[in-house]
């Protein structure tokens, strides 16, 4: 709503009591909040448990629910279009998880079974997702190396492979990866359900969107020169953690020379064709009713010419060969493994599930419905460890699967039941056609589906030019990713993001308030030209806008030691006395000001001014011509006041927790009313329960509004609770006389008037000052 013009601005008049913390909490009766016996929260209703009953399975709230007419013709089209895609990323993902293909399938198919019954969301499509599976694959090549494999070579191997004498034995190479994978996804489901059960889903919170896709595109740059040497098709070692990307590159181009031609060009092609249709399918989605399958087309085309022209017997292509029917009978995780797959699991089932979930919040906001954190958590968790258990490896979803299960009319997760189906059909029957397929095809649709993570790159100037700090998280963590591996280089970047969380809480913006005249506003000084000190010089007003805790309180104490620092007596003549009496024609001002104006406060001009970068004409600096007669006596003695600070009131309406106990105590031993002003009903609360309050420190200190402590501390100064600093002054300028006691019925106007007179002395003994000693000079 547009902000009303002055002519339109209507004053309003509140009339209430001046409210202290616990003249407010009598008043108005406040009540101590009840809490719950443990017995109390267990017992429920038989409605509470029907409840409890449809948040575990909340399947059975939507299905009950479900329209068929209107919804599952769309579900049975999305759930065909999607499966299709399942199937085929299920294939390529494999080869980032270093396992043989079927075992994506496998991956593409038990994870929906159980999110189905446990998920919230209706619109993602879970399944293997690139980051996830390069990292479980690193986990994988570092337990189980082709190394461990070698066995002396005699020509031919029926279970191995020959190579310059040494045979590896794939049979029990690919018998232990799976091994590894399946354990790795199984202790990533227990993860996610006890974080689940624990309803901890606000510690993924802490992956902020900036330090995700600094991540992620890290991940993309993994996944990219790892399937790099798979559409070259050369021979390279394999490598995992720290610069695992340059010792890959470094092997890719020592043996470039074996690059196998056919390969190559079908992976070139591949990424071309796929991109490109993609790119139409992006730019037409709302003339086309359904995306073009161009991974389903181009993979058929591809088998159906590797299978005619007998690429591997020819040109020594690498094809996928064997993808038997059926289902892996299950297994249970190898427990002598998890204790070396710990920390890699954790990471894993965090990335996996932060990307999940906000994937199903965009969706969510889409189609306006709500998602649950922790029983995303649980259902991920499930499924990961009813997947493991039937030789799958870890699933999340993907933003390009999704995207086609929701274009394609998708409206529920029946269409994840279709996909599933679609995915089944092609393990118990289709599984063979795609055996003569090119590994470099299957890798080159991995490459091309990479282009979303990549264009996360352009994010950077957008972050740099709103948020730079969220600029830095980005960048550090994608070149921890890269540099230090995906595991690695998660955990540098999240504690590079505390750290810069700590930074910023550590060195808090503080500011030092003034009133709007005539209103109960406060401001900062330096930001509002008509913001004006007290009317008091006794009093000050300091805000902090951050918690305050262990790391910033010293910095807290300096910030608030140097606000109410008075300074020498050049700086009180400078900052205190002088306020300006002379209008730019050199008259006095006549009517008395109800408060000093505010010095903090600088515009553009006073800057130029400053800086020296005022040209001739600009701003005519008027001349003050002061009459001195000096044969006048003068009716008082002259002497500088010291101004005390008698009262501080802090603004803690931006404060969330604190812990200024002994700052407030150290004013209060130099005689200085400390008030805190602003605080939240559960700050008290906190102040209660860590026994903030003492003798010393008492709840009286407590106000609503910084306004209520002002007009308490006035009230109080003119009552003669207090001495004020004004009234001090004043009694030293009087000549060989101790003035009278003020009483509560003396006008303080007469007070001003003079303060008033001091300060005309004052400027013009400083003038006086000045122009001897620049005659001084001139004569020298």
């Amino acid at each position: 709503m547009d902000a009303l013009p002055p002519e339109n601005l209507y004053p309003y008049t509140v009339s209430r009591p001046i409210y202290s913390n616990p003249t407010f909490e009598e008043d108005n009766e406040r009540q101590a909040r009840e809490e719950r016996t443990l017995r109390e929260r267990l017992s429920c209703t038989c409605r509470q448990a029907l409840k409890v009953v449809k948040g575990v399975f909340p399947v059975i709230d939507w299905l009950s629910r479900y329209p068929i007419r209107e919804w599952l013709p769309s579900d049975v089209v999305s759930g065909v279009s999607t499966g299709l895609v399942c199937s085929l990323q299920g294939l390529a993902y494999a080869l980032l998880v270093s396992v043989a293909p079927v075992y994506g399938l496998y991956s593409a198919f038990f994870p929906i079974l159980t999110y189905f019954l446990l998920g919230t969301s209706r619109h993602i499509s879970v399944g293997p997702f690139p980051v996830t599976c390069l990292m479980v694959g690193s986990v994988v090549l570092t337990l189980a190396p082709d190394d461990h494999f070698l066995l002396p070579g005699n020509g031919t191997g029926v279970n191995g492979t020959e190579a310059d004498g040494i045979v590896v034995d794939v049979e029990a190479m690919e018998a232990q990866r799976i091994m590894v994978a399946s354990s790795m996804t199984v202790l990533v489901g227990l993860f996610q359900v006890v974080m689940g059960l624990l309803q901890v889903g606000f510690l993924v919170r802490y992956l902020s969107d900036p330090l995700v896709g600094g991540f992620t595109t890290a991940a993309a740059f993994h996944v990219l020169i790892s399937q790099l040497k798979i559409v070259l098709s050369v021979p390279t070692n394999n490598h995992s953690g720290c610069f695992s990307i340059l010792y890959t590159l470094i092997d890719v181009f020592t043996n470039i020379r074996q690059t196998n031609r056919a390969d190559l060009v079908a992976g070139l092609l591949t990424i071309v064709i796929v991109m490109a249709v993609k790119e139409v399918n992006s730019k037409f989605r709302h003339k086309i009713p359904v995306p073009i399958p161009i991974e389903v087309i181009v993979t058929v085309f591809a088998a159906g010419i590797s299978y005619a022209t007998e690429l591997e017997s020819r040109y020594g292509a690498s094809l996928v060969h064997s993808i038997p029917r059926g289902f892996a009978p299950a297994q249970p995780p190898n427990t002598e493994l998890l204790w070396n797959i710990l920390g890699s699991s954790f990471s894993t089932a965090v990335v996996g599930y932060a990307v999940a979930v906000s994937v199903a919040k965009v969706y969510a906001a889409k189609h306006d419905y709500t998602i649950d954190g922790n029983q995303e958590l649980i259902a991920f968790g499930f499924s990961n460890v009813f997947c493991g258990c039937f030789s799958g490896f870890v699933a999340s979803t993907a933003l390009s699967r999704t995207a086609v299960q929701e274009s394609t009319g998708g409206k529920s997760q029946m269409a994840g039941i279709i996909s599933a189906v679609m995915v089944m059909i092609v393990i118990l029957a289709l599984g063979n056609l795609l055996e003569p397929l090119q590994k470099s095809v299957l890798a080159a649709i991995v490459v091309a589906n990479l282009k979303g993570m990549f264009m996360q790159v352009t994010e950077v100037p957008t972050l740099w030019r709103q948020n730079r700090a969220d600029c830095f998280i980005w960048l550090a963590t994608c070149l921890a990713s890269v540099v230090l591996g995906l595991d690695v280089g998660l955990l540098a970047g999240l504690v590079f993001e505390m750290g810069t969380v700590v930074v910023r809480t550590q060195f808090p913006a503080c500011s030092t308030l003034g009133n709007i005249p005539g209103t109960n506003i406060y401001r900062n000084m330096k930001d509002y030209k008509n913001v004006r000190h007290l009317i008091f010089p006794g009093i000050k007003i300091f805000k902090c806008n951050a918690p305050i805790y262990f790391a910033n309180i010293d910095y807290f104490k300096e910030r608030l030691r140097a606000t109410v620092s008075c300074g020498n007596t050049f700086d009180l003549l400078i900052d205190w006395l002088v306020e300006p009496l002379f209008t730019q024609t050199g008259e006095v001002v006549s009517e008395v000001s109800l408060g000093v104006d505010n010095k903090g406060f600088e515009s553009e001009q006073d800057s130029g001014r400053e800086s020296g970068q005022v040209e001739d004409g600009d701003w005519p600096v008027p001349e003050v011509e002061v009459r001195v007669d000096w044969a006048l006596e003068l009716p008082v003695r002259v002497s500088v006041p010291k101004v005390q600070i008698h009262s501080l009131v802090l603004d803690f309406s931006a404060v969330s927790f604190l812990d200024v106990v002994a700052v407030i105590k150290e004013f209060l031993r130099i005689g200085v009313n400390v008030y805190i002003a602003g605080c939240d009903d559960e700050i008290v609360r906190k102040m209660e329960a860590l026994a903030f309050f003492d003798e010393e420190v008492t709840r009286d200190l407590l106000f609503l509004s910084v306004h209520d402590a002002i007009l308490f501390i006035k009230l109080e100064t003119a009552n003669g609770s207090m001495q004020d600093a004004m009234v001090e002054g004043l009694s030293l300028m009087q000549d060989c006389k101790e003035p009278p006691p003020f009483t509560e019925e003396e006008d303080l106007i007469e007070t001003y008037d003079n303060q008033h007179r001091v300060r005309t002395i004052f400027i013009t003994l400083f003038s006086f000052i000045v122009n001897q000693e620049q005659m001084h000079k001139y004569r020298s």
